[in-house]
């Protein structure tokens, strides 16, 4: 399981970005909105999944960690 390195407001940038990708690809149906599409799945899935693989490799996190 993946740590989770992005912040409620990060997580939700990137789930309303990947939505409306989604939907604008979805819309165009040409070769250009399964670009947009394909590319709106990227923070889609991150903000879903709570971790940002380029956020783990240079060590950065927007998610505020309590000390318990």
């Amino acid at each position: 399981m993946l740590k989770q390195n992005l912040g409620k407001i990060d997580r939700t940038a990137r789930l309303v970005l990947g939505i409306i990708l989604v939907a604008c690809g979805i819309y165009m149906s040409s070769s250009m909105g399964l670009i947009v599409g394909l590319i709106g799945l990227i923070p889609l899935t991150t903000g879903i999944a709570g971790n940002c693989p380029l956020y783990t490799l240079f060590k950065f996190s927007s998610c505020k960690h309590r000390n318990v």
